[in-house]
């Protein structure tokens, strides 16, 4: 194996010896071998991070994840959860206490309209675990976490073989403990996934301390979605360069993009960014009835009318011109036989019903405000949502302990834009007949979910 003073030569450089196009995140998937190590390692190339180079020379060492961070830097890789900051600089946040560091991977997807990290952590398990390990060198962490819903039991079981291969082999120097949190949507943002691991309720905290800060036990704590440490273990074998080959100069590499809805082939799709959201429905094989509108961001996020968004590329930069975001990487298409008012009231009711209760906005700002929506949609003809829904959104907003009230009001406030002649429609003559269909975005616990 590589000495570890050898590797930022070789695990860290781009591998301009390789002649073939070098494997995105589902390169695994697509040749449809087991999701165990040794294909792993035949698809992507072994991890190049010997548990004993690492010990050897602790001073060296340092210097190599400083290294690494550095090329984590360059490549410009955000964060795939839906905040997208910047890895590289959090990893050094972290890294520049001195303190024995924590790593959590959340695994745990709360929204229930991606798929995408269930999709890696069950097809491609290792190459999250990989970035986990890499996370833990690169800012010199001594305990590290996988959090995914406890609920999961067949997940579960699949990711506890995985780690026990990797301890039989000796590629994690920083044992991986898998960790089962509570299956609900505020359980997976990250400050809830820290607080649950600290022995407290799985429900968001306020900040500060940042979890960078304080997390774990006290510590300085680096949290990352399945997809972010998946992106980090390709960087780590094939260097910055390669990684900016994809996408575009200021937001560079690929995503992974669930999408749903009235589409031919539902599934998960790896994209480079900048792709136009038209161009990575037609990839799923277009819409499968008429379009109307698209959900961009998943259930924080925002509708826009087909037309405005067929064109529009899946950017940070280019999607927040239009007022929408990347969030956890969700398209779903609305057919013109749905309602949007239906569909975003049974949301907003989903979201306040999922609230953690720790403040005014999500007890009883979010549930009157789903509690107009409804009133829109299913019964109408009141001539003064609009004017309620704009007096509501203000008391909401910007109020709540974490961003869960401020992720339904920007998805209604959309709703009000994208379906405007309906908003009018609904609120002068009542609902239409989209409301009696069968709901299109799925809703956990419901008859109507997926």
């Amino acid at each position: 194996m590589t000495a570890l003073a050898e590797m930022p030569r070789r695990a860290y450089s781009h591998p301009r010896h390789r002649r073939e196009p070098l494997p995105r995140l589902l390169a695994g998937i697509a040749t449809g071998q087991p999701a165990d190590l040794r294909h792993h390692e035949r698809t992507y190339g072994p991890l190049d991070l010997p548990a004993a180079a690492w010990n050897r020379d602790r001073a060296a060492a340092r210097r190599t994840a400083a290294r690494l961070t550095d090329v984590v830097d360059r490549s410009g890789l955000t964060g795939r959860g839906g905040a997208g900051f910047p890895t590289g600089r959090k990893l050094r946040s972290v890294a520049a206490s001195g303190r024995p560091a924590v790593v959590v991977a959340n695994g745990a997807e709360g929204e229930p309209a991606s798929s995408k990290d269930k999709l890696l952590l069950s097809r491609v398990p290792h190459l999250v675990l990989d970035g986990i390990t890499l996370a833990a060198f690169a800012v010199g962490a001594t305990d590290a976490y996988l959090a995914v819903h406890g609920g999961n039991g067949r997940l579960m079981a699949k990711l506890t073989g995985a780690i026990r291969a990797r301890q039989v082999a000796g590629i994690d120097p920083v044992p991986i403990e898998l960790v089962g949190i509570n299956d609900e949507y505020v359980s997976s943002e990250q400050t809830a996934v820290v607080q649950h691991l600290n022995g407290g309720p799985g429900v968001p905290t306020f900040t500060p301390p940042r979890t960078h800060e304080r997390g774990v036990n006290g510590r300085p704590t680096l949290v990352n979605n399945a997809e972010t440490l998946a992106h980090l273990a390709m960087i780590g074998r094939y260097g910055d360069q390669w990684f900016r080959e994809a996408g575009l100069r200021d937001d560079p590499g690929t995503t992974l993009v669930t999408i749903s809805g009235a589409i031919r082939w539902p599934g998960v799709y790896e994209v480079e960014l900048g792709t136009p959201i038209g161009e990575a429905l037609m990839r799923a094989g277009g819409p499968a009835e008429r379009p109307q509108a698209v959900l961009i961001g998943g259930y924080f996020g925002t509708w826009l009318p087909v037309g405005a968004a067929w064109q529009v590329p899946l950017a940070r930069t280019r999607l927040r011109a239009v007022g929408a975001a990347m969030g956890a990487g969700i398209l779903v298409v609305l057919p013109e036989s749905c309602c949007g008012i239906a569909e975003t009231a049974r949301v907003v009711r989903y979201l306040a019903d999922s609230g953690a209760g720790q403040c005014g906005p999500c007890i009883f700002g979010l549930p009157a405000l789903a509690d107009v929506l409804e009133d829109l949609a299913f019964r109408g003809g009141r001539r003064d949502a609009a004017e309620r829904v704009a007096t509501l959104i203000p008391l909401i907003e910007g109020r709540g302990a974490c961003r869960h009230p401020d992720g339904a009001t920007q998805l209604a406030a959309s709703a009000f834009r994208a379906f405007k002649h309906d908003v009018y429609a609904h609120d002068i003559d009542g609902p239409c007949f989209g409301v009696s269909d069968k709901p299109l975005l799925p809703i956990p616990g419901s008859a109507g979910s997926w």
